[in-house]
């Protein structure tokens, strides 16, 4: 891992903030430069949160099972993303690998990042397409001279499309490229699928992501969760913001986790909602095929997207066209909601069909 890293960040002397340095409980603190005064009283707002989520770490080992010592916390996953775009690949010089169709933020962040994007689709059915796979990571090992592909990107459940890989399938990823591998697994707990996350131990290039955001419903608190070796954990703490999730949500999230029992009810409300929307939709006459989804959302192929889209968009009914992603023609993209957004969008989809 240390040769794939950026020369500047690998030799980087980080910023120590105030609260670095101490560890327990203090009674006076005039280290930070805070305003003592605290005029909304919500969460210690007055002073500066723990710089390393300490106790939600521990919390999140605790209830999740993600290991204290391999986890480092972002303000949402996209942070996460951009700080492995910034700590491995030189501006101008490498590469990240991605297999569209996929999530998009990806490609946002090589761009800001100034760093180029290949790509080596799925296959027309979503699926990691090995021998081309395989094909391009040899070529590319063979080429190699100023610059080299540092980053691959896998979405497991997959964004737009649902599906999640095998474990076998990820594992063998792994074994052929010799960079890092991120795993972006936001949608994990939807899925039935094995989590990435046991394959740390043999994998150290192996980087996994979750989020506070789907499952866990914070959205709204921005907690991202890297899952990687001590290693590669350290270097991530070394190059964030000093400060990069704020106290208010780090407090949500220890709550919501602290609610495990009632977010698996809810999962379970989701899952069940899941089927028997695709019970439903196969009987819609505008919709012409429902992709297999391990997520919280359908990618579903319609007559015409763009002309539903807007449709249901003049009912107040808000879903994604996807119809611009790689093999997604006149597709659209639907979230699981309550039984009663989910009714409301499926008699709008019916009533589609006599117009």
């Amino acid at each position: 891992m240390r040769e794939l890293l950026r020369k500047n960040i690998a030799s980087l002397n980080p910023y120590s903030c105030a609260r670095n340095d101490f560890t327990g409980e203090a009674q006076v603190y005039l280290d930070a430069n805070e305003n003592w005064q605290d005029f909304v009283a919500i969460h210690d707002a007055n002073r500066y949160p723990d710089p390393l989520a300490v106790t939600l770490r521990k919390k999140i080992e605790e209830v999740m099972g993600l290991p204290f010592k391999h986890t480092i916390l972002g303000n949402g996953s996209d942070e996460l993303i951009d700080n492995l775009f910034r700590c491995f690949c030189e501006p101008g010089k490498d590469s990240a690998l991605l297999m569209p169709p996929t999530y998009g933020a990806y490609r946002v962040f090589a761009d800001i990042n100034d760093v180029k994007v290949e790509n080596v689709p799925l296959t027309t059915s979503f699926q990691i397409d090995f021998p081309s796979l395989e094909s391009y990571l040899a070529k590319e090992k063979e080429q190699r001279s100023n610059g080299r592909l540092k980053l691959l990107f896998v979405c497991s459940p997959n964004n737009p499309t649902g599906n999640a890989f095998p474990l076998d399938q990820i594992e063998r990823v792994c074994q052929l490229f010799d960079g890092i591998t991120v795993v972006d697994e936001a949608y994990y707990d939807f899925s039935e699928k094995g989590s990435a996350t046991t394959l740390l131990e043999k994998y150290p290039n192996l980087v996994v992501l979750r989020t506070l955001s789907k499952c866990w419903a914070l959205a709204s608190a921005r907690v991202g969760i890297a899952i990687a070796s001590e290693e590669l954990v350290a270097v991530l703490g070394s190059m964030k913001y000093p400060y990069n999730l704020g106290t208010p949500s780090q407090a949500l999230a220890y709550k919501a986790i602290g609610r495990s029992d009632e977010v698996q009810a809810g999962l379970d409300l989701i899952r069940d909602e899941r089927e028997r929307m695709k019970g439903l939709l196969e009987n819609i006459a505008c919709v012409t095929e429902i992709f297999p989804t391990d997520a919280n959302f359908f990618l579903i192929r319609v007559t015409d997207a763009v002309g539903i889209y807007h449709y249901l968009a003049k009912d107040g009914i808000i879903v994604r066209n996807r119809s611009k992603e790689l093999n997604c023609e006149n597709c659209l993209r639907i979230t699981i909601g309550n039984k009663t957004e989910n009714d409301t969008l499926l008699a709008a989809l019916s009533a589609y069909k006599e117009l």
